[in-house]
């Protein structure tokens, strides 16, 4: 897995570098901060790592809640674009090469959640976070569902817990051969277009 893991982010890096310069001036250019978000995230093992990303929100936008609804007027312009086509999760590859994530496994949560998990979705941590996931694609667009006035409290209470489950029915079979799909089904997504709100609501709650 790791030879995967070194081999894919170095070439993706090579392949993708004009994309991510040109991302990165975008960013620069159109809101004021940092080019990159660095945020602190939960690994293997319990132990805290820096994820990063390209800055998708305005400065500071960490002090509001953790997690991002829709409509939220904290995402820049350019952040929207970045968002719904993934390209603020690039410099992840570099947490690849790092070793601090793998190209397939368990998004990584913000500490904060992680406090909320129970011990069997604990163990979760029992293996590298991914950049993808069966969940990730399956959940690409879940700012849909975050509406109303407590947005997080949707999150924690319907859609968190429907990702673990997602993710420790994946590592329960996980293979070489299944990780190969999630990242043909993940290339494949960014293709498709969104599923509507109402639906994936209805589909998060049944």
């Amino acid at each position: 897995m790791r030879l995967l893991d070194l081999s894919v982010s170095l070439l993706g890096l090579i392949v993708l570098g004009p994309v991510m310069l040109a991302v990165a001036l975008a960013v620069k250019c159109t809101s004021r901060g940092p080019i990159l978000y660095r945020a602190r995230r939960v690994g293997k093992d319990g132990r805290l790592f820096t994820l990063y990303k390209f800055r998708s929100m305005v400065v500071h936008a960490d002090r509001g809640p953790k997690i991002t609804g829709n409509g939220d007027g904290r995402v820049t312009p350019v952040g929207r674009f970045l968002r719904r086509t993934k390209l603020d999760e690039l410099p992840q590859l570099f947490n690849t090469l790092l070793g601090d994530m793998s190209l397939v496994g368990p998004r990584p949560e913000d500490p904060d959640y992680v406090t909320l998990y129970s011990t069997e979705q604990l163990r979760v941590l029992r293996v590298k976070p991914g950049i993808t996931s069966a969940a990730t694609i399956r959940h690409r667009h879940e700012e849909q569902l975050l509406i109303g006035s407590d947005w997080e409290e949707t999150y924690r209470r319907d859609i968190l817990p429907e990702k673990l489950r997602m993710e420790l029915d994946y590592l329960s079979r996980r293979t070489l051969s299944k990780d190969l799909i999630v990242l043909a089904q993940t290339a494949s997504a960014l293709f498709t277009k969104p599923e509507r709100a109402g639906n994936r609501n209805s589909q998060c709650r049944n």
